[in-house]
């Protein structure tokens, strides 16, 4: 810094808000069964069933993925001495007006477990880039403020932090059912209504000014 100068630090948000462009949600089946090796075959028939569904739908292999497996002994109730077992995947859809579809295609093949969809931007910093000028913007004129109020003026930067992005995606749609029976496969039912709405986001920065005598 030169000695005629002053610095001054400039620190502040700037809310950015992105449409949301996939959509990912889990689906699978949990039942009740007298043995073991029954409960847990339904449970993957009916994820094998849902897996095909969705590939009606356009979702390929790599989108699909195994998220939970479990299966236990009953130990107190009126299913007690029987077998729960559950098998779920998590679905991930790279068009966003497809979700609806996609969640009726696997509850129409017998999901009985269905959480999401959890509503994202595949790229988030490409979608919020605009408002990393804002927030630069934004400080430049707090700076310019500060400057002429002290009779100064902005002679250059001297230094620039970025203090990230920040925000939360909220879970839209949640739905959980069960019983002691693998439901049979259904017709496909319409399309689960999917506002996209649009997701929230801070960008903070902080910028170093130096400032000089007018």
């Amino acid at each position: 810094m030169n000695a005629a100068e002053t610095l001054l630090s400039v620190s502040g948000t700037v809310r950015a808000e992105s449409r949301p462009d996939q959509a990912m949600f889990t689906a699978g089946l949990e039942n009740i069964a007298p043995t073991l090796e029954a409960a847990s075959a339904r449970a993957n028939e009916a994820v094998a069933r849902i897996v095909a569904a969705l590939k009606v739908q356009g979702v390929v292999e790599r989108d699909v993925q195994t998220s939970s497996l479990s299966i236990s002994r009953i130990g107190d109730g009126k299913d007690r001495g029987r077998f729960e077992a559950s098998n779920t995947v998590a679905v991930k859809v790279r068009q966003v007006d497809k979700a609806g579809a996609a969640i009726a295609a696997a509850t129409g093949a017998g999901a009985n477990v269905l959480s999401g969809p959890n509503l994202t931007v595949a790229d988030p910093e490409a979608a919020t880039l605009s408002a990393h000028g804002l927030a630069y913007k934004a400080e430049r004129a707090k700076a310019d403020a500060y400057a002429t109020a002290a009779a100064l003026r902005v002679v250059r930067v001297v230094a620039i932090q970025d203090g990230g992005r920040g925000g939360a995606v909220p879970m839209m749609y949640a739905e959980e059912s069960r019983d002691g029976m693998c439901p049979p496969p259904v017709s496909v039912p319409t399309s689960a209504p999917v506002m996209t709405g649009t997701n929230p986001a801070t960008i903070t920065a902080r910028v170093d000014f130096a400032l000089k005598a007018e």
